[in-house]
């Protein structure tokens, strides 16, 4: 393969289920030993796409190319190149850990010896080693996850799928991921990342892809869609009880900006122009509502996937939270 070639090269990707248009003529190019996210809500065609370039779903239309080759209509002759890891762990609960990563490493091909030195080395690196003659089955979230990591860079291969990888697991877990997946990247690993926690590909990614609805809506660096929205001001405010559809009640008082509520007790002011921050704070006061902290905000990640997409983050970590469809 022409190792001068992106590393995935996809162009007109498109699948329909009957009626139903799932990914709708998708071109990206995905460059070697870069972090790649691949961000949207629930149903916006992420796990499709996967899918897709894992071989694991036919394309309606288009073509695929691994290292300047096409590979469209037989993806899994090159699947020694990449890596999965699915939002669902595909382990077997019946055996341990050391015994799951010893069986995926013979799928490759490994030999005895080589796959239980690497299974041993992996389970070390993803902080496993003790328990890694426990069942899987009784393995938490955390540590399902960082497992099915192991299984899926168990050949060492130089693509990394991961679909949603911090979904639903403890923050200790999730951060041990970003770290892993940090160092991976660093040792030359080009990764595939699908999200919707958009923090997190704001702290991975060099390149992102925002899809909706099927859509790629805006592909660039990470530097250049913060650059688009410097701006906007953003004010951030703790307040000392949350009150009753305060959102609603600013947007009425301040109509020239939008409000945000990332928790009961912390919101977020987006304007266009700086605000002085006594009209606002006096605002809340008048209705009972003290202001414990107001601080000004640089622009981030969140605020562009907003202003391209127009879908706010409330409803995205609604999804967080409850899950939902997988396409």
């Amino acid at each position: 393969m022409a190792t001068d070639a992106p590393a995935i090269e996809v162009r007109n990707l498109t699948k329909r289920f009957g009626d139903f248009l799932a990914v709708d003529a998708v071109d990206f190019d995905v460059r070697a030993g870069e972090v790649f996210g691949f961000l949207g809500p629930n149903g916006a065609g992420k796990t499709t796409t996967i899918n897709m370039l894992t071989g694991l779903a036919r394309p309606t239309a288009g073509t695929i190319c691994y290292f300047g080759q096409d590979v469209t209509g037989h993806v899994k002759r090159v699947q020694h190149v990449m890596g999965i890891v699915p939002d669902e762990s595909n382990l077997y609960p019946e055996l341990n850990g050391f015994e799951n990563l010893c069986f995926c490493a013979s799928l490759y091909g490994m030999r005895r010896l080589d796959r239980e030195e690497r299974a041993r080395e992996l389970l070390a690196q993803v902080g496993l080693a003790e328990v890694a003659e426990r069942k899987f089955a009784a393995y938490s979230k955390g540590m399902k996850r960082k497992l099915a990591i192991a299984a899926g860079i168990i050949h060492a291969p130089p693509v990394l799928f991961l679909d949603e990888p911090t979904t639903g697991i403890d923050v200790a877990s999730a951060r041990q991921i970003r770290q892993l997946l940090a160092a991976l990247n660093n040792a030359g690993t080009t990764i595939f990342l699908t999200t919707h926690y958009i923090e997190e590909a704001e702290r991975l990614c060099q390149r992102i892809a925002f899809v909706v609805d099927g859509r790629l809506v805006r592909l660039d660096a990470l530097a250049n869609m913060i650059q688009a929205v410097q701006h906007q001001h953003v004010v951030q405010l703790v307040l000392g009880s949350s009150g009753t559809d305060l959102p609603g009640a600013l947007r009425d008082a301040f109509p020239d900006s939008r409000f945000e509520r990332v928790s009961d007790l912390v919101l977020r002011m987006h304007t266009a122009k700086p605000v002085p921050l006594a009209p606002l704070v006096r605002f809340l006061e008048d209705r009972g509502i003290g202001v414990l902290e107001a601080r000004v905000m640089d622009p981030s990640l969140e605020d562009v996937f907003v202003e391209i997409t127009g879908i706010e983050l409330e409803r995205m970590r609604k999804e967080r939270e409850k899950g939902g469809d997988a396409l």
